[in-house]
């Protein structure tokens, strides 16, 4: 099984685990058995036509998987998926 690494926004429905043990070949089915196992949390990590959300950064390994197949990039069970919210800023000024 694959180790995902949730993040604290979203732990509330892993009852607070950091990391959750997925079987999966894909990072799509990967998302579809965490929803399964954690209801609710693929509405927060997908829209609603299954894209991952652009405010959502999704790595297997260290590999951003926009740079690779997207949804079906390959999941081997020694992997470490990542699930990252963008984090938005200001911008900064200095005197």
């Amino acid at each position: 099984m694959a180790t995902v690494r949730i993040p604290t926004p979203l732990r509330k429905y892993t009852q607070g685990a950091e990391e959750v043990q997925i079987n999966a070949g894909t990072v799509r089915e990967l998302i579809e058995n965490l929803e399964t196992a954690h209801p609710g949390i693929r509405e927060r990590i997908c829209d609603d036509k299954g894209a991952v959300r652009r405010f959502v950064n999704v790595f297997v390994g260290e590999e951003d998987i926009r740079f690779l197949d997207n949804l079906d990039t390959a999941v081997k069970d020694s992997d470490e998926v990542s699930i990252v919210p963008a984090i938005a800023g200001g911008t900064t000024t200095t005197s």
